[in-house]
């Protein structure tokens, strides 16, 4: 393997292979480039592939490096654990979690999952409340606390109330088989603090750990990390500080600040040649950073020239933005056969500000996708599926099995649901335990008991089946007989009054049933970091990492449309022509009204990485525009531009521009020499 196409910063990083490493890598800088070419030269040099672990934190960005390796490297790649940190947390508790009195069947519930779990446990109906609680204890969970700990530092009744509600909700997890997706960092976390066994068998497997974002973890994972490496601290870690934009759930940039403290031999190396973007957009991210306070000072530079300068686009208002937005994707779009729909992105700060934009992309008839939608695994109809894939891995996930014992429905009323459950209460028992108790025959009738039962005999023997299903064919069997057992079809035929809809959720199904067996089949990269290689699988082991998969289109090729996305969003991804938009005050950077006096520096300073993510998103144009008025509930109020557009130090001479002028004068040109054509043709056909 060759690093001679890396340049000197990159190799550095490449081969630096013993002891703790940093590589602050700028926007645009060959990151994944050199994690890659990092794997490859540390099986180049002796270390077993095997005990080469790449952590990621979206499986988008793990599927991604998985493939790159796997082009670099070939075969041995299929070996290296590459995974999100949720997904290692998996594994670690999947292997190890009976120390913490986890079964290795355990179930992951999901966001909704554990909302409902909190009104349940803190005895309310209202969602806001829930929420809140929720928000609440995911942070104290990031931070590392115990519930007994987030009732010793709560400082007002409204947070001890929470911290006592936290630790009801643990107990209910517990009950469950259950964890949620802090519990991935944290179990696994309190695990190697705690089993000091279980500690030393995962330092010596896992000979080098690479961290990509590492500007996002948080203090768990910081810590997690820690135990992992031990103290010989075989590590890399690859972050940029300028882009840390995560702090309002959980990031903390003090990781960055404690590795030279705690490891005093790291090595730190800066990635700052941008292979991305032009000189002009750069110059202006550099301006636009500059004010916040340094870790690890760097700037970036590129060698691709100095291209379009960058403009900004002043507007009526938000309309007006939305308008002009579209006719410059129109206009150079029209400049160029070359430039397809995918090549442009509109970024904004919050998901409100996408609405106008729809509006006016659809009146141009101009395609377009807007970021961040349903998840596939959030439909209705692939939740039901999942919840009856839960019930094999976990017969004690009660939330699983009311879903797959009421749908489709089989006779079952809630009454005799509710009488289970008093029964499973009484008795410490989960909701499938319950079925077979000698005791359920005092509390139903025959008829009742046999129906309830009948459904628990069918799970066990789908598990049994499940975990003997193996390779892609096998599993394609297996999913549309079970589909035909249970009648799903005709069920979503019964409850949608439309069949068309009724077809598009059946055809979801198919599709998610497709896609099922083709990673039994080994077809299809385990997303989930739970085994390496292309080899096929029972239907059971894949069903077991579901619930750590986001989205079936992260695997699908980018349609040809205009991406529209908050910026948060966009982090990690790259158009051609970029417009930023809404760049206000009160907007980027976000009104900071309700911050403490000492907490407004640190939310303008990652306002301000925030907009230097959205500047260093283009590679080829960028646009940003601002409204000199903006809609505040019914009013219509006084706007002004971001005083980040001053900080990028522009010549205003130069960056301004119309861009319906633009797109005015090529129609001008175009119809023009239409006509010219036309004119020939007749002229032509005289002679």
């Amino acid at each position: 393997m060759s690093v001679d196409r890396l340049n000197l910063a990159q190799q550095d990083a490449v081969n630096h292979l013993r002891g703790p490493c940093l590589v602050l890598a700028g926007a645009g800088s060959g990151k994944t480039r050199v994690i890659t070419h990092k794997i490859g030269r540390l099986i180049q040099t002796g270390l077993e592939a095997k005990r080469v672990a790449a952590i990621t934190f979206t499986n988008k960005a793990a599927s991604e490096m998985r493939e790159r390796a796997r082009h670099l490297i070939g075969k041995a790649a299929g070996e290296v654990l590459i995974c999100t940190f949720h997904a290692l947390g998996v594994r670690l508790l999947r292997e190890d979690g009976a120390t913490m009195g986890l079964k290795p069947q355990f179930s992951i519930l999901d966001s909704d999952e554990c909302l409902s779990l909190l009104k349940d446990c803190g005895t309310t109906t209202d969602a806001a409340t829930a929420r809140q609680w929720q928000w609440t204890i995911s942070r104290w969970k990031s931070e590392g606390l115990t519930p007994e700990e987030a009732l010793a530092q709560a400082t007002s009744e409204g947070e001890r109330e929470t911290a006592r509600l936290m630790a009801h909700y643990h107990e209910r997890l517990v009950a469950y088989q259950g964890v949620d997706f802090d519990d991935l960092i944290g179990m696994p976390l309190r695990m190697l603090r705690n089993h000091a066994s279980v500690s030393e068998k995962w330092q010596t497997r896992l000979g080098h750990v690479l961290v990509d974002e590492y500007q996002d973890t948080n203090a768990t994972q910081y810590e997690l990390l820690k135990l992992l490496v031990g103290t010989e601290g075989n590590f890399t870690a690859v972050g940029d500080d300028d882009q840390s934009i995560y702090g309002w759930r959980g990031a903390t940039l003090d990781n960055l600040k404690r590795l030279p403290l705690d490891y005093p031999r790291l090595k730190i190396i800066k990635l700052e040649q941008n292979y991305r973007s032009t000189s002009a957009i750069l110059r202006a991210a550099n301006n636009v950073i500059g004010p916040n306070p340094k870790l690890f000072p760097k700037r970036l530079f590129s060698e691709l020239g100095e291209g379009e300068p960058v403009r900004v686009v002043d507007c009526d208002h938000e309309m007006h933005e939305a308008e002009r937005a579209s006719a410059r994707i129109q206009s150079l779009r029209a400049s160029s056969v070359q430039k397809e729909w995918r090549d442009f992105a509109i970024l904004y700060r919050a998901n409100h500000q996408a609405r106008l934009f729809e509006q006016a992309l659809r009146r141009a008839q101009i395609p377009y996708k807007v970021s961040g939608g349903q998840s596939f695994f959030d439909r209705a109809e692939i939740k039901d599926l999942c919840s009856w894939f839960r019930l094999w891995i976990n017969e004690d996930d009660d939330p699983a099995f009311m879903r797959a014992i009421t749908t489709p429905k089989r006779g079952i009323g809630h009454q005799t649901l509710a009488q289970l459950g008093d029964l499973a209460t009484k008795y410490h028992l989960s909701l499938f335990g319950a079925l077979f108790s000698h005791s359920l025959g005092g509390v139903l009738s025959a008829r009742a008991v046999g129906s309830l039962q009948e459904f628990g005999r069918c799970v066990n023997d789908l598990q049994h089946r499940a975990r003997h299903t193996i390779g892609e064919e096998a599993a394609k069997v297996f999913l549309s007989d079970w589909l035909k057992d249970i009648g799903y079809e005709k069920y979503l035929q019964d409850a949608e009054e439309s069949d068309k809809l009724a077809a598009s959720r059946w055809n979801n199904v198919l599709d998610f049933c497709e896609w099922m067996a083709g990673r039994c089949g080994g077809r299809i990269d385990d997303a989930a970091g739970a085994s390496g290689g292309s080899e096929s699988k029972s239907l059971l082991d894949v069903a077991q990492t579901i619930s750590l998969l986001s989205t079936l289109s992260e695997r699908e090729q980018d349609p040809n449309v205009v991406t529209l996305s908050t910026l948060h969003a966009s982090k990690g991804l790259e158009w051609p022509h970029v417009i930023l938009a809404g760049v206000n005050e009160g907007l980027l950077p976000f009104r900071t009204d309700d911050a403490p006096a000492d907490a407004v520096v640190a939310r303008i300073e990652e306002e301000r990485r925030l907009m230097y993510v959205g500047i260093t998103r283009a590679r080829q144009t960028l646009a940003v525009s601002w409204t000199r008025r903006r809609k505040k509930g019914r009013e219509i109020i006084a706007a002004q531009p971001s005083r980040f557009i001053a900080e990028m130090a522009l010549d205003q001479t130069t960056a301004r521009e119309d861009p319906r002028a633009k797109l005015k004068a090529l129609r001008a040109e175009f119809a023009l020499k239409a006509a010219v054509t036309e004119q020939a043709a007749q002229a032509a056909s005289k002679d």
